[in-house]
């Protein structure tokens, strides 16, 4: 085993977060602010990349280019490591960014690796390589909605990916074709065909209310589907918010003109 072993618990429904045991000398990594609280005799270091075994051998540079992968996903250069430091076991939790579901991960059970969204990473045991995985096929790249890079996790340790909403794990037989909407992918074996397909028909593609574009996925391999994607309920949220000349919503407004009345002005 080349990954620290590591055992956690998973609380919560859909505002779930993960408690992660570490024996004496075990490490986790995990994505900057994405701590919820730890326990005392966890160090706690920010580090370029992702801490895996093959950024750290090859030095420096492996390092600088851990990093640089991270900045093409839009992930932040830096990522956090919480090792136990004490004599006995700690725990240390992380939470979701947003409502949904964590996904827990062993990644010895698929062949070593899984492409996934690039947001979705949360945690990790100490080397599991974080990187990008570049989609073979342009049109995948262009119109995926996900853009051209998605991330890949690899090794043979537990990795925790979060989704938004349900989650839905779906098995491919060898051929079999799935069309999902391209923010509802969250990840997928590597083993699987990944490309994009535009919506047939004019007035379905203008007018559907679906997008132009869905993913194609063609078995064999695993797949997980997120019922909510954040960009559908970010744009949702947005959409429902009253807003008024000035930019703000007319409740908000409305709190804020009142307090100010109350406190004497006009």
């Amino acid at each position: 085993m080349n990954n620290h072993e590591i055992d956690y618990k998973l609380y919560g429904d859909d505002m779930q977060f993960v408690e992660i045991e570490l024996d004496p000398q075990e490490t986790v990594v995990a994505e900057a602010g994405s701590l919820m609280m730890m326990e005392d005799g966890i160090s706690m270091e920010t580090i370029f990349g992702d801490g895996s075994s093959s950024s750290n051998s090859s030095g420096l540079m492996g390092k600088l280019m851990g990093a640089g992968k991270r900045m093409l996903t839009g992930e932040s250069l830096f990522m956090t490591t919480f090792t136990n430091t004490g004599s006995g076991k700690r725990h240390v939790y992380f939470a979701s960014p947003y409502p949904g579901k964590i996904i827990p991960m062993d990644l010895s059970k698929y062949r070593g690796k899984i492409i996934c969204q690039k947001d979705a990473f949360l945690a990790a045991a100490k080397g599991v390589s974080v990187g990008i995985e570049f989609q073979r096929k342009l049109g995948a790249g262009f119109f995926g909605g996900e853009g051209f890079i998605m991330q890949k996790l690899e090794g043979d340790g537990l990795a925790f990916v979060h989704a938004g909403g349900t989650i839905h794990r779906k098995s491919l037989q060898v051929g079999e074709v799935l069309r999902v909407d391209t923010g509802c992918l969250v990840a997928m074996t590597s083993d699987v065909d990944y490309n994009i397909e535009m919506v047939k028909g004019v007035k379905t593609a203008l007018f559907g209310g679906e997008g132009l574009f869905f993913a194609t996925l063609r078995g064999p391999g695993t797949v997980w589907i997120q019922s909510l994607p954040f960009s559908r309920l970010a744009s949702r949220v947005f959409a429902a918010a009253p807003q008024t000349p000035g930019g703000g919503s007319r409740d908000e407004g409305s709190i804020t003109g009142g307090l100010f009345n109350l406190l004497g002005g006009k």
